[in-house]
């Protein structure tokens, strides 16, 4: 019989762990002014424990300056992250002085701000730095090396001048590490950059389509609202005013308000519906007239009291988009006459299907605009809208001759093979549906819901 242990059992309790190796670094990179302070020391306390020694030994003036320099770049690495320029600069000074002062060639100031010049500015800057400094070195030495052949020179008599070959190949190394490390960092800087501009771009594009999407559902709910608010107060009105001389039509008129006020609440779960559910589930929720519903539409503005004539003409749509479309922008306009016009004779509606070119008029003949219910203007933006969405326009204004006419124009989006074959009647339904019946237009006399005068 055998037994499996975990790693978590195989490892006593009081084991530690080794640290991975990136955390190391992590550390250090959490701590700046640690390694800052570890860089100086490295420098300051050699370099200070010699010139202190120097000093003691044989005090001098050169001696002195050389201590004071070299507090001086131990102090300035501790900047070398923000300003490595000037870092540099004071390198190049304490490389030069301690050429002439008949010293050691100090050159780890610079090893150091070529470093940083490589990884916090950039690479190109990191070779210039790199070739002053070569310049530099070689001239200082050829200068300092001409004038110890003068006779009884004390600042270069005491010590023989180092060759700079070794230092400009500690230079050298620490350019390509810095190069290295820097464009790594420079391209983790840009991977970040990136992230984060990704990420802003993302919650922007969700805040646009956030607003796209209470946009469309503004436009729903006032198209299902105004609507059908609108007609139940001219039925209400006209039924109020037929209580005492015609009962039954007084509640025959309250019964077409008791079902326009079913239909509205049942768009408004279907409205809904679109809300809470799924795309799948949105898809069968969504309330989509198309031109099939015109003739329902039309009938119920006729029962209150407007008196509608509408054309169709040439080959309706089949797209479902523009259906809904060319729906809402009839059922807006003559909400909007109803409410604003509800004392007009005609009101003609008249739809034209181009191959390029959909068109919908639709006049009255008011002389005064008037109405008991005001409107807020959102229901004409939200058609513009609508239009817009298939690069249309919408004009609404007085006409001549009085009243008011509003035209709507987009282009027609042309109809599928796929449509054409499994819907080959829909082209001629929208027609006779729509197309209203002398009989059934009521004249302003007997209309049981025109509101007293």
């Amino acid at each position: 019989m055998t037994s499996t242990t975990t790693p978590a059992d195989a490892a006593p309790a009081d084991l530690e762990l080794p640290r991975p190796p990136g955390a190391v670094r992590r550390y250090f990179g959490a701590h700046p002014l640690l390694v800052d302070a570890i860089v100086a020391g490295v420098y300051l306390v050699p370099s200070l424990a010699e010139g202190i020694v120097h000093m003691v030994r044989t005090p001098s003036l050169g001696s002195a300056i050389q201590l004071l320099l070299v507090v001086v770049a131990g102090a300035a690495l501790f900047a070398r992250r923000l300003h490595p320029r000037v870092v540099f600069g004071i390198a190049i000074v304490v490389l030069v002085v301690s050429v002439f002062l008949g010293r050691n060639l100090d050159f780890v100031p610079a090893v150091f701000a070529l470093y940083a010049l490589a990884v916090y500015r950039t690479v190109r800057s990191a070779w210039i730095g790199y070739g002053i400094t070569a310049v530099v070195t070689v001239a200082s030495l050829a200068i300092a090396t001409i004038v110890s052949e003068v006779p009884d020179f004390a600042p270069l008599s005491t010590e023989a001048v180092p060759s700079g070959f070794a230092a400009l190949a500690f230079c050298i190394v620490a350019v390509l590490i810095g190069s290295n490390v820097g464009n790594r960092r420079r391209y983790l800087t840009a991977l970040i950059d990136r992230a984060r501009q990704l990420a802003r771009e993302r919650d922007q594009q969700a805040e646009i389509a956030t607003a796209a999407e209470r946009s469309r559902v503004a436009r729903e709910m006032h198209d299902i609202v105004s609507h059908s608010l609108t007609v139940m107060i001219a039925l209400a009105d006209g039924s109020a005013g037929l209580v005492g001389t015609a009962p039954e039509r007084s509640a025959e008129t309250m019964r077409l308000v008791a079902e326009t006020g079913r239909g509205a609440l049942g768009d408004m779960r279907r409205l809904l519906g679109v809300l809470r559910a799924t795309d799948e589930e949105a898809a069968a929720h969504a309330p989509q007239p198309g031109l099939a519903d015109l003739r329902e539409l039309v009938e119920r503005f006729r029962a209150a009291g407007l008196p509608v004539r509408i054309t169709v003409s040439g080959t309706p749509t089949t797209d479902v988009g523009q259906q809904l479309t060319v729906f809402r922008v009839v059922q807006e306009a003559l909400t909007n006459t109803l409410r604003h016009a509800a004392l007009a004779t005609t009101v003609s509606v008249t739809i034209e299907f181009g191959e390029r070119v959909t068109r919908i008029t639709v006049e009255d003949d008011a002389t005064v605009h008037t109405g008991s219910v005001q409107g807020s203007g959102s229901g004409l933006l939200g058609l513009r809208e609508r239009v817009a969405l298939y690069g249309g326009t919408l004009e609404a204004g007085p006409r001549r001759g009085g009243g008011w006419r509003l035209v709507a124009e987009f282009t027609t989006v042309p109809s599928s093979a796929e449509a054409a074959s499994t819907e080959p009647a829909s082209p001629a339904e929208p027609t006779p549906s729509a197309e209203p019946t002398p009989s059934a237009e009521p004249t302003p006399s007997t209309d049981p819901t025109r509101r007293p005068e």
